[in-house]
């Protein structure tokens, strides 16, 4: 059995699209045909290089995604085929098979981790795919691999604000719209969106931002001191992952108790720089996919989304063909994408 799949061959060159032979499956392996794919700035840092040196060139690349069960191998329990699932980079549940590998048309060796989404078909390790409701529709689905489970679990999860709480959003992409959205649903408030693109404050605030502050045109961190009387907010949220921001936004946070948690990614390498003297009444900490657990909080959001709870719909706001994923990239590298973008197969 083949699959078109999209392939890095060479860091800050396109991916190739083209046919791979589908290994056979490993014990402990489920092959799912993929309907959706999320692309978020994660691969493109892979693409670009900027996650270090890349060991495993040529590969696959993509981590959240929506897709059907199409075949399981010996051992696995969690998922039988036909099962309508959601592919994550986030550990769960079942059988851990770090890699696996294709074959070109050449018979070169095309690498692929525990679990990849840019191909028709994709060979997953059992702890990467959790099932869900057949009723959630896919698309939306995909959002559940990475954009809400690591935004929002940041606020279910690590945070767990209380009403009224009041925060920061640093980057208004996927991870930080996530965190807009579930931190509305916790009643957080205020809810401050920090962007550079009006665009994306425009986004933020339909899915519940009370406060917009676009950073190229005022210091955000002068803003959010007077909206709150010079006292600081309780928690902010970086998602940009800038040096720069990670600094202001430990600034913006209150000194008695403010807490800032990272969910953006630098470049590998790169150093922050802090008061010492604020980390006796603040704290900053970083974040791995929200702490989120899949088998648990995964079925949870989709319920959320099909008892109308989650604005899920809002958050998509570019669709592709698969063809057209190197353009994705493109826009996505301009800034020109404004929620979460998502491939169609």
């Amino acid at each position: 059995m083949r699959t078109r799949a999209a392939v890095l061959y060479e860091n800050n060159k396109p991916l190739v699209i083209e046919d791979l032979k589908i290994p056979e499956l490993k014990p402990g392996q489920v092959l799912v045909k993929i309907v959706y794919s999320g692309i978020c700035h994660s691969q493109l840092n892979e693409i670009r290089g900027l996650k270090g040196k890349d060991k495993f060139l040529p590969h696959l690349l993509g981590h959240e995604a929506g897709g059907i069960v199409e075949q399981v191998s010996e051992g696995v329990t969690k998922v039988k085929r036909g099962d309508h699932v959601v592919l994550s980079w986030i550990k769960g549940s079942g059988k851990d098979i770090p890699s696996t590998q294709y074959c070109n048309s050449k018979n070169k060796i095309i690498n692929a981790g525990a679990v990849t989404t840019f191909s028709e078909y994709s060979v997953i390790s059992e702890n990467r795919v959790t099932s869900i409701a057949s009723e959630m529709p896919l698309d939306k689905a995909t959002l559940l691999g990475c954009a809400i489970p690591t935004g929002g679990g940041i606020i279910m999860n690590q945070i767990k604000p209380a009403p009224g709480s009041s925060l920061a959003v640093i980057g208004a992409g996927g991870i930080g719209l996530s965190a807009i959205l579930l931190a509305h649903m916790m009643n957080c408030h205020p809810i401050i969106a920090v962007d550079i693109n009006d665009e994306k404050l425009k986004l933020a605030k339909k899915l519940g931002a009370t406060e917009i502050i676009n950073s190229n045109k005022k210091d955000f961190v002068l803003a959010i001191s007077k909206l709150t009387n010079g006292k600081g907010i309780d928690y902010a949220v970086e998602a940009a992952g800038f040096k720069k921001t990670i600094e202001e936004s430990f600034e913006v946070v209150k000194w008695n108790g403010g807490l800032v948690v990272i969910a953006g990614n630098p470049p590998e390498k790169e150093k922050i720089s802090l008061n010492p003297f604020d980390l006796k009444g603040k704290k900053i900490i970083g974040s791995w996919g929200g702490l989120t657990q899949p088998d648990i909080d995964i079925p949870r959001y989709a319920n959320l989304y099909l008892a109308g709870k989650m604005k899920l719909d809002d958050m998509i706001t570019e669709r592709f063909k698969f063809d057209d994923i190197n353009n994705a990239f493109e826009l996505l590298s301009n800034g020109k994408i404004l929620g979460r973008a998502i491939i169609e197969f």
